[in-house]
């Protein structure tokens, strides 16, 4: 019901995290529309999606048996609940977003010397 929006939540984003419930079948499907929408469309890297599959406290989730369609499985997954792992979520998370930085970095950086050459 939000998608008029999605072209502004698009607009000049370095970065996509999708974030779903693994033992929701509707979500593993849905989020090949999220990113299909929301990464190729813009173009994005694969280095700058990051899928967290989150495990709600309690659940017996399966961490190593997740099967993703084509596209996702090449992408960064990190598994998340949050009531017995939250520092592992915390630093996945900050090391997500430092290689978003630095490629932002790298990019300006490209992107001022061809200006100067």
């Amino acid at each position: 019901r939000f998608e008029t929006c999605w072209p502004a939540l698009m607009k000049d984003s370095h970065g996509v995290i999708i974030i779903f419930n693994p033992e929701l079948p509707s979500h593993l499907k849905e989020i090949e529309m999220w990113h299909s929408c929301f990464v190729r469309q813009q173009p994005l890297l694969d280095s700058q999606c990051l899928l967290i599959a989150h495990h709600k406290p309690g659940s017996a989730g399966d961490t190593e048996n997740l099967s993703l369609a084509h596209p996702l499985n090449k992408l960064k997954l990190i598994h998340s609940n949050l009531e017995e792992d939250p520092e592992d979520v915390r630093m996945e998370f900050m090391k997500y977003f430092r290689s978003i930085i630095t490629s932002i970095n790298e990019s300006r950086e490209r992107e001022e010397m061809s200006i100067i050459s």
